[in-house]
């Protein structure tokens, strides 16, 4: 049987080669239809790659975040809830031991206010964040507020460098021991910190400071930073556990991970490949038509060929496989024009994209790509090979020989 498979595309590849430029120009629809299937597939993966670095880039792929629900949506419209349940200092003291693996724990609560330092009557805006469990990604001037400071309400401050820039310090360091005047309260800055994903000029205080009143009109938002990304889903078990115990199975809680989000990229992308795929599927199909038709005129050239190998001792299968060799071999043939095709387009294309919008992007070939093209290949040998080669095995053989 092997032997004969291989026999039936070696004759597939002479009668190729024996009449190439037909033959190219028969399935150019395939190539063509392949190309822009290759060149959408690998844009599209690219775009999509694209979107998971600027997620992994600006957010913590490793990262649970607990806020409180203070909307409720009635006929299509939210609602801001008479009252909310909310997370307090005590609640922040007693969810690290209720997780089964390692994370770092820390809750705020964040407002925009306007700011002036002392000796200087200026009004700075800024984000007024209180927080207990505070991390940086370097320590510029000073430190960090410790977890005593939290614990015993200690007016203190830290900055971030926009926000000490926004002061009109040449040196950060100045600011250290300053006092920093909110709505009539003070803070003495003990630091200046750099984040790299500080969302604009940002201060930040013991999260203890905050009062009931500010945090049930704003209310506070626990963030759990998982040591091992793979521990995001049963850390995230242990805190809708946690909630259920702590605040009853109607809690006003929500839970979300930036796992949802590239999961959300990823089936948006899919839709998108879809819905592409099945409209250049249609230059695929016609170029499926130009397979049958090279099938067709080769039935009709070589029926006298047909006669002589069912003399012979030739049975229908052996003609079915003889032809169906040739569909697949022709189909491959194409697909592979278009590959190479689709792949020096959007090689050209991408400079082009990059020009108009500034965006570092490239294309992503994937094995997926390469497999679906190969898989599309065959597929549309079969299908649209079937009815020559089914044609072709129902000649008569003695009608066949005497054909001219």
């Amino acid at each position: 049987m092997l032997r004969k498979i291989t026999q039936s595309f070696l004759l597939a590849f002479q009668n190729i080669h024996s009449n190439f430029f037909h033959t190219f120009l028969s399935v150019l629809g395939i190539v063509i239809g392949v190309g822009a299937l290759v060149s959408i597939l690998s844009l599209i993966d690219g775009m999509e790659q694209y979107a998971k670095d600027q997620i992994a880039s600006t957010t913590s792929l490793n990262m649970i975040s607990v806020s409180t629900n203070s909307f409720t949506r009635k006929d299509g419209i939210s609602i801001r809830k008479d009252s909310t349940t909310f997370f307090r200092y005590d609640h922040y003291r007693t969810i690290p031991s209720k997780l089964s693996k390692p994370a770092f724990v820390y809750i705020f609560q964040r407002e925009a206010k306007e700011i002036s330092i002392s000796g200087d009557s200026t009004k700075v805006a800024t984000h007024i964040t209180a927080v207990a469990g505070l991390k940086a990604d370097s320590i510029l001037a000073g430190k960090l507020m410790t977890p005593d400071d939290v614990l015993n309400h200690a007016p203190v401050a830290v900055l971030t460098e926009s926000l000490a820039r926004s002061l009109g310090k040449a040196e950060v360091k100045d600011l250290i021991g300053r006092e920093i005047h909110i709505n009539g309260h003070k803070l003495l800055v003990v630091g200046v910190i750099l984040l790299k994903h500080a969302q604009g000029p940002e201060l930040f205080m013991p999260f203890t400071l905050a009062t009931d009143h500010q945090l049930r009109n704003n209310p506070p938002q626990v963030i759990i930073e998982v040591e091992n990304i793979v521990d995001v889903n049963p850390l995230k078990t242990d805190i809708e556990s946690y909630l259920v115990n702590e605040f009853g199975s109607g809690h006003d809680f929500q839970i979300t991970t930036n796992h949802l989000r590239v999961a959300q990229a990823e089936q948006g992308f899919f839709v998108f490949r879809v819905i592409m795929g099945l409209i250049v599927g249609i230059s695929v199909v016609v170029g499926g038509i130009g397979v049958m038709n090279v099938l067709l005129i080769s039935v009709t050239e070589r029926t006298a060929e047909i006669g002589i190998r069912k003399a012979m001792g030739a049975n229908r299968k052996d003609i079915i496989l003889l032809f169906l060799s040739e569909s697949i071999t022709v189909s491959a043939f194409g697909s592979f024009l278009g590959l190479v095709f689709g792949i020096l387009f959007t090689m050209a294309a991408i400079p082009v994209v990059k020009a108009l919008t500034k965006v570092p992007f490239q294309a992503n070939y994937t094995l997926n790509t390469l497999l679906v093209i190969s898989v599309l290949a065959v597929v549309v040998g079969i299908i649209f090979g079937t009815y020559p080669a089914v044609r072709a095995s129902r000649l008569n053989p003695v009608d066949a020989i005497r054909h001219e």
